[in-house]
């Protein structure tokens, strides 16, 4: 599949880097991409996944754009205020890029309709805000078996990982949390506070960590690094990474 010539002027900045080249550009294109959640993390999310070219993305958010989430997600404006997040961001899209094929989900993702909501796509990135959703997602992720790009924060704090729990060496985000937290038990922003800038950097990275993952045995920058979760720390300002092992006596991914 070749590019048009008013998409190789677009993506000129990616196609001249080696590690991602022609190939790699046309690999993005190809891609289908789901983002959970249009807030604090899905916003620069989205905004850089659509920048880098990826082809489809489905949005899901069930809520409304609020004046207290303007500190932060950075697609919305005041004009938004009280309107669905999920429209207000296929807007911003339209705006951005009409060549990108796109939908959005308004219902609210759990247990029963994720996995329908989810199959079919290359990858999914959670950026929701509490473990119900969370776990919802990932074990639908490993029933239809697409890998998983999980994006929290809180605070100063971030954490970006990749999880494939469908592969039979590979965790899911439950193998990293377990089954302590399927109640919808999350500390909020609001109780907290949160920084914005903070929201975008985990987003952004978030949006590296998604085209490394598209690109993965189709570019040099490609790298799946599943089970490695990166840790974002603002305060100092510093990263470290760890991995995570798949867990024999997890219910969602393992026979054991």
């Amino acid at each position: 599949m070749a590019l048009a010539p008013q998409r190789l002027d677009r993506f000129a900045r990616h196609i001249i880097l080696p590690e991602v080249g022609g190939a790699g550009q046309v690999a993005l294109g190809a891609a289908h991409v789901v983002i959970v959640g249009l807030g604090g993390i899905g916003s620069p999310a989205l905004q850089y996944l659509a920048a880098a070219g990826i082809g489809r993305l489905t949005l899901i958010d069930d809520d409304v754009v609020d004046a207290s989430n303007l500190q932060r997600q950075t697609i919305y404006a005041a004009a938004d205020t009280g309107q669905p997040k999920g429209a207000r961001a296929m807007a911003w899209l339209e705006r951005f890029d009409r060549e990108i094929t796109a939908s959005v989900v308004t219902s609210r993702i759990d247990a029963a309709n994720a996995p329908d909501i989810l199959s079919g796509a290359d990858l999914v990135l959670d950026g929701t805000d509490n473990f119900a959703t969370r776990l919802a997602i990932s074990d639908a992720c490993v029933a239809v078996k697409v890998p998983l790009l999980s994006a929290a924060v809180g605070r100063f704090q971030g954490q970006v990982g990749a999880f494939a729990g469908h592969l039979p060496d590979q965790p899911c985000y439950r193998c990293y949390v377990g089954d302590a937290f399927d109640a919808d038990d999350c500390d909020t922003c609001a109780e907290d506070g949160m920084l914005g800038a903070m929201t975008g950097w985990v987003g952004s990275f978030a949006a590296m960590q998604a085209i490394r993952l598209v690109l993965n045995g189709k570019a040099a920058f490609g790298d799946a690094q599943f089970g490695r979760l990166h840790l974002l720390d603002g305060m100092k300002p510093a990263m470290r990474n760890f991995t995570i092992t798949k867990d024999p006596a997890c219910k969602a991914c393992s026979a054991g």
